[in-house]
This record gives C-alpha cells, structure tokens and sequence, in this order.
C-alpha cells in the first residue's frame, strides 16, 4: 500500500468513525475480514460499524461481532445513517464500488470520508484514496492480517480476531487447496494457529453445519441437474427458482456447490447456474490456466480471480445454458489441456 504511514498515522491518532463494508452475497472472506478488521479496529479505540448489502449466510453467524453486522436490506435507514457520519470507510473483498450494491450510492455521497479499499481481486478501480490491492494474495483476510500487522508495527493478537480471519482464509482457499494458496498464506494460517485459533472448530462451523434441505438440494443437484460436456471439459448445474424454492433455500445453501463438478476427472471447467428473485446468477470455477475471469467478463458482466468468477445472465436459466454450451465452443482449444 502506497503511503501506508499516512494510513498508520490516521487510525493511531483520535478515535474515528468507521464503517466497514461488504460487497453483496457476502461469503466467508468477506464476512471474516470485515468482522477480523472491526476486532482490531476497536482495539484502537474506533467507533466500528460493518454493513454489507444483503445478509450474511447462517453458517458464519457463530463468529464474534456478526449479531452486531447491519445489512441495507434489513436496515436501509440505518445503513445510511452510519455511512453518512463514517469518517473512514474500508472497502473490503471488492475491486469496484459496484460490488457494494445497495451501499455503494451512499458511500459516493459522503465525500468527506477516507476511503480504504483492502482487496485481492485483479482489475482494481481506482475509487479509493488509499488502496491495498494484491492479487497474489490468498484472501482479503489475509491481507487485513498482513494490515493489522504493518499499522500495529507487531502482530496483532487477539484471539477473535484469528478466528475471523482464519476462517476468511480456510474459505476463500478451499481448505487450503486453491492454486491461490502461498507458502505465506501457510505462514500467517500458522501464525494464527499459534493466536489459539481452533481449526477443528472452525472447519465444523463452516462445513459441517448443514441442513437436511441443504444436503438434499446437493444430492438433487449432482444426481438430477449436474450437465458434463465431454468434448469442453466444462460441467454445469443449472438451479431455476422454483428448483431452490423446492428444497426450502437458504442464502449459503449453494455454497462450495460450483467446486464439486471440478472433481470429475478431465473436467477443467465448473459452472453453476442459480435464479433468485428473477435474477439468473453465474459462478465459474476451473483448473489450470484457463482464466474464467476473462469468460465472465467478456460476456457475463462479471469478473474475479484466474480460476474463481462469477457473471450474470440477462437470459433465463434454459437459455443461459443454451448459451453458454455456444460461447464455450470458441473456448474448446483453450479448455483441452
């Protein structure tokens, strides 16, 4: 980060008013650094607020400060409210204000507040006057780790904030097991291993915590919907609506749902296809070098990582298919390898 003794000097002098936002359909990373870096904000004496656009999914909520998180849907005037009297906002796990929904039209109205983005998308837009952005990093929570560390000038430990950001890492990596994950990214899960973070505990919050529904919907998925394209290496699992709406959905239901296709052998490329409230809803995952980032912005709006995306579809969830098995035809050299 560009001109991080600024920053340092700003969070260590008089007590401010934060505000620390999410981007829409919050996941673990997001929700991890965000509730990670309001742990270690308060511990210097900041007034701290976290907001996302739309609630957080349920298999997060046993982490501490989530019961004190807001969200734009549930809480518009509130929302509003804290952004306008915020004398910071961080950004966090978004490379463009847009990722902030509903949020991102108050934050452009208050322009006396500090913008902070701390983010590891690539493509970053320069909305922040200071940003953090690497991309070789594993998660934003472990750039918040490698932030608290430089500001506090040692590592910050509080056992609160390891689990946040522990678990932001444990997600966004997969378990550890993305191409993402560094020999660093080891060193800091280490680090808070040594805080007294409890990864069993952990990893049975996160993915042991299903529903009978949520269990159902997966069998339903990969034995009813799940589409393989031998000749494009790609496997998709189109949901409609009125599909979730069977299986009594839940935000996180479908969670983790995109990588289980990328087990199949010679698969390179995984989509998952999910229709909410009439919107049709993309997320690209794959192997190697096929860059699904590049795929979901050319020609889904979308964005993310190499080997993680996610787009939307103006089309239904039939003809997003349909769509997709012609887009992915000019892709068919790129995905055989």
């Amino acid at each position: 980060m560009k001109n991080l003794e600024e920053v340092t000097e700003l969070l260590n002098s008089s007590m401010k008013k934060v505000v620390i936002v999410s981007h829409r359909s919050p996941d673990g990373d997001s929700i991890g650094s965000s509730l990670g870096l309001g742990h270690f904000l308060n511990s210097l004496g900041h007034e701290v607020q976290v907001l996302t656009p739309d609630p957080a999914p349920d298999f997060l909520s046993w982490m501490s400060g989530f019961d004190d998180m807001s969200n734009f849907e549930k809480g518009r005037a509130h929302c509003e409210k804290a952004i306008a009297a915020a004398e910071i906002i961080f950004c966090l796990d978004f490379n463009t204000l847009m990722r902030a929904a509903s949020l991102e039209q108050p934050i452009r109205a208050n322009k006396s507040a500090t913008l902070i983005n701390l983010d590891h998308h690539q493509d970053p837009e320069d909305f922040a006057h200071y940003q953090w952005s690497d991309t070789t990093a594993s998660s934003t929570a472990e750039i918040v780790f490698q932030f608290a560390e430089e500001v506090k000038g040692e590592v910050f430990e509080n056992k609160d904030f390891a689990a946040c950001i522990y678990t932001g890492i444990l997600t966004d990596t997969g378990s550890f097991r993305f191409s993402s994950t560094s020999a660093k990214t080891h060193q800091i899960a280490a680090k808070l291993l040594e805080m007294g973070v409890d990864q069993t505990f952990i990893h049975s919050k996160v993915y042991d915590s299903y529903s009978v529904d949520r269990l159902n919907l997966l069998g339903y998925a990969l034995h009813e919907k799940l589409i393989v394209i031998d000749s494009l290496h790609t496997a998709i699992i189109a949901l409609t609506e009125k599909e979730l709406q069977q299986y009594n959905f839940r935000k996180g239901d479908t969670e983790g749902l995109v990588n289980y296709p990328l087990s199949i052998k010679e698969i390179n490329l995984a989509i998952l296809i999910t229709q909410k409230d009439g919107k049709v809803k993309m997320s690209f995952r794959s192997k190697g070098d096929f860059a699904v980032n590049q795929l979901a912005a050319a020609h889904f709006s979308g964005g993310g990582h190499l080997n993680a995306a996610g787009g939307i579809s103006q089309q239904d969830v039939p003809n997003t298919v349909q769509l997709l098995r012609e887009i992915l035809e000019d892709y068919a050299a790129e995905l055989d390898y």
